[in-house]
């Protein structure tokens, strides 16, 4: 095992090595440098609660811009007459630029500080709703193109933020930053079409609301930009995650388990309406159901810390979400709200255990940030196939009946990448100081 190898093991592991080297030991001293150096620089360690509040209102506005979209899906198209095949592309165009954006998350990270990049992201991701909601046809596409583009970055940052302030309590907090995601999430689905009513059946000013969230959380995360984080500024190279197959599995598992959500964000409502509900019907379904995530996201990670590894979790999470979209497809409408909340409680699990498995599956913030920008960026460009998928299939069929074929594939898929990445180690790396 080299020095830069070495410098990736967490300080318990060199603290209790068998061979006390002199390399280690002085590894060791450095590493208590560090720790002194950290608690008289770093401010956020006498105020965790700042960070926390930053973090939880950067999470709220990581999915508004997504969710608020579908309910008024079939609005949109009618008041700007595009077609299925555009409507369907609508969809797709922000899942894929999470993942062809997430890649420039650590690079602008290591150029300005990923604290600065949060604030310039949350600005971004303001002026693509506003695009989009102002600019007719054109608005509506680069608006969605730059608000993907915007979440793809700064949700590539957040797991390594956590995992490098909350180290001791990675799980928990990762639990946290998703209940907050999933608020966003339902917010933005259960209100966009009573939002568009109240200012006169405007449905761009129902998806351009969502522009305030995202300046209040700009605001709360500027006193991050001028804190200094002390040995946690210096710039590192991860080396060997595209080698890595565990980096691989979780990577998979990531995106697969992606593209059912982001299946249920863009097309169950319209699912819904051929089932015969009404627009805000729906919308309030894709809300209970999202609403409910809550409870698991930040279940699911707690629990599944608590064992030998997050094998069954996975396989627990996403039977859940397979039972609720088959219910919601198929079974009688009457009990459709049952389904919805199986569903939600599926869903919640299978995306926080994806973001926990980025933390536990490496050794410090610097491989937490490669392997989220890794998962992240491969993950959800895989993700993005699944809603263009469902509207391939519908313009095919002219139904809805033959999506089930779509989620079996993708969540035995999950399932087994599930089981890969869900074992208790750790994935290979060396990180080089730059």
């Amino acid at each position: 095992m080299n020095l830069e190898t070495e410098k990736t093991m967490s300080r318990s592991e060199l603290s209790t090595a068998s061979k006390r080297t002199p390399e280690l030991e002085e590894l060791l001293i450095d590493a208590e440098a560090d720790d002194e150096q950290v608690q008289q620089s770093h401010p956020l360690v006498k105020r965790p609660w700042l960070l926390l509040l930053g973090l939880i209102l950067v999470a709220l506005n990581l999915r508004p811009a997504l969710s608020s979209m579908a309910p008024l899906l079939s609005e949109v198209s009618r008041s700007l007459g595009l077609s299925a095949a555009q409507a369907g592309l609508l969809t797709t165009l922000p899942v894929l630029c999470l993942g062809l954006f997430a890649p420039l998350a650590p690079i602008l990270a290591r150029r300005f500080g990923a604290e600065r990049v949060v604030l310039g992201i949350l600005l971004t991701l303001a002026g693509g709703i506003i695009l989009r909601s102002n600019f007719g046809e054109i608005g509506l596409f680069a608006g969605s193109v730059l608000g993907g583009a915007s979440i793809g970055i700064v949700g590539v940052l957040l797991p390594g933020i956590v995992k490098r302030d909350f180290a001791k309590h990675a799980g928990t907090m990762t639990g946290v930053y998703t209940m907050a995601l999933c608020l966003g999430a339902a917010m933005a689905a259960g209100s966009t079409v009573p939002l568009s009513e109240h200012f006169g059946n405007s449905w761009a000013m129902g998806l351009g609301f969502w522009v305030i969230p995202a300046l209040v959380a700009a605001v709360f995360w500027l006193p991050q930009v001028g804190s200094k984080h002390g040995a946690h500024n210096v710039a590192y190279r991860v080396r060997g995650l595209l080698r890595d197959p565990l980096a691989w599995q979780v990577t998979l598992y990531m995106g697969l388990q992606s593209s059912l959500a982001y299946i249920v964000f863009g097309w169950l409502p319209s699912i819904l309406i051929g089932r015969g509900l009404t627009p805000t019907q729906a919308g309030l379904v894709l809300s209970g159901s999202v609403i409910i995530q809550l409870a698991s996201s930040l279940a699911a990670p707690w629990l599944a810390t608590r064992g030998k590894d997050q094998r069954l979790a996975i396989v627990v999470v996403m039977a859940l979400t397979l039972a609720g979209l088959f219910g919601c497809l198929y079974a009688p409408i009457e009990g459709l709200w049952g389904w919805a909340i199986l569903l939600g409680l599926g869903q919640g699990g299978t995306f926080s255990l994806a973001l926990t498995l980025i933390v536990l599956r490496s050794r410090d913030s610097h491989v937490a940030a490669n392997l989220s920008s890794m998962s992240q960026g491969f993950g959800y460009t895989l993700a993005s196939m699944g809603p263009f998928a469902v509207g391939v299939v519908h313009d095919w069929t002219g139904g809805w009946n033959a999506l089930g074929w779509i989620f079996g594939i993708i969540g035995a898929g999950a399932i087994l990448a599930g089981l890969g990445a869900g074992r208790a180690l750790y994935v290979q790396v060396q990180s080089e100081k730059l």
